[in-house]
């Protein structure tokens, strides 16, 4: 087998791999119609996880052991009961907080057969069974700080990253929108809240370094040097270099610093890239140009790859798991809310339109 992409939208999950030509092609389409939020190629495995988001009927899971060939659902993340009298409210909305999986934001691997999943409202759970069963990480969803966390995009906040350090899975790194950077170093027992020299700007003055209200977008490390991460935040882009206890803001990003994704090179920490857009109330690409920019020396410059990309004006958004890189570093692709998928093979140089009429993107994984 070679390498594929699993490619997940509001309307099903597809696979895009190469023909006899060459070409890369949808091969395989699996849940036709059902939003596809987060999925996950298990390393080494032909286990394949899709989370698929059913409205009315509630958050379900789908397992694959045989790359795709067949699926079967699979226990889904779940809360206990809400104790009663507990006053539990996102503090924007003033509107109670959920206690039942309203979303699966992501899925990762960590050690053999552990799954580990991020949630809407802003939880993380485990599977040690390969999704058989899961485990709410209570430490955090009942530390006292977490009744602050806020909102953002959606009504309740939410776990889109986790990182599994691959020295060590029992260090766990989580950032929450809006609620800021976590850190465990015992399987999730306990949890720290790091993020010393982040910054935003929808605070007042004084809370804004505070690491608690950040918002940051997506989170990813480099496998081959994890101390090395990168965060698209809500206010930029910010670089660590000591598992997320610290951070630096990165200065003059053209043509934007604002987005939602960002991937690392699996071997050289210094080469991350990110998909641009207006901040805010437009979120569409500067200029209508849809441009993707690449750093190489650890954030001190940038270029601004556009190549392949549409020369006409163009309103794609990239939403921050849309964005993925091969295992060997010179091949991405990421999908856009118009339903628009490109590859690059050298490393975004130059790109190439895999097909223009998919249903709006969620995720974008590659497997191998």
């Amino acid at each position: 087998m070679g390498e594929r992409l699993l490619v997940g939208t509001r309307k099903g999950l597809f696979r895009v791999e190469r023909d006899v030509r060459g070409d890369w092609k949808i091969s395989n389409t699996w849940f036709l119609g059902d939003p596809v939020s987060a999925v996950l190629a298990e390393t080494g495995t032909e286990r394949i996880y899709a989370a698929l988001d059913l409205g009315h009927f509630g958050v379900k899971v789908q397992r694959s052991k045989n790359a795709g060939e067949s699926w079967s659902e699979v226990a889904a993340p779940a809360f206990p009961e809400k104790p009663e009298g507990l006053e539990d409210k996102d503090p924007m909305r003033g509107v109670d907080v959920p206690w039942s999986t309203k979303l699966i934001w992501t899925l990762e691997s960590g050690g053999p057969g552990e799954l580990w999943c991020g949630t809407i409202p802003g939880a993380v759970f485990h599977s040690s069974d390969g999704g058989d069963s899961w485990q709410l990480m209570r430490a955090l969803w009942d530390d006292p700080r977490r009744q602050k966390w806020m909102g953002g995009g959606y009504d309740f906040s939410g776990v889109h990253s986790v990182l599994i350090d691959p020295r060590d899975s029992s260090h766990i790194t989580v950032a929450v929108s809006v609620g800021g950077v976590w850190q465990s170093t015992d399987s999730g027992a306990h949890w720290e809240l790091i993020g010393a020299g982040l910054r935003n700007a929808y605070m007042p003055p004084e809370q804004a370094d505070d690491p608690l209200p950040q918002d940051p977008h997506c989170v990813v490390h480099c496998p081959a040097q994890p101390d090395r991460m990168w965060m698209q935040h809500h206010n930029g882009i910010f670089r660590s270099d000591d598992s997320g206890r610290n951070w630096r803001e990165l200065q003059d990003v053209p043509p934007s610093s604002f987005g939602f994704a960002v991937a690392v090179h699996p071997t050289d920490p210094d080469t991350a890239w990110f998909v641009p857009a207006i901040k805010d109330e437009q979120r569409i690409p500067v200029d209508a140009r849809l441009v993707v920019s690449r750093t190489r020396d650890g954030g001190r410059s940038f270029d601004v790859l556009s190549e392949g990309l549409p020369e006409e004006p163009a309103y794609d958004l990239v939403y921050r798991h849309a964005l993925d890189i091969s295992n060997n570093g010179e091949r991405l692709a990421f999908g856009s809310t118009t339903g628009s998928l490109w590859i690059s093979e050298n490393q975004g140089d130059s790109w190439q339109a895999v097909s223009k009429h998919l249903p709006p993107v969620l995720c974008v994984r590659f497997e191998t």
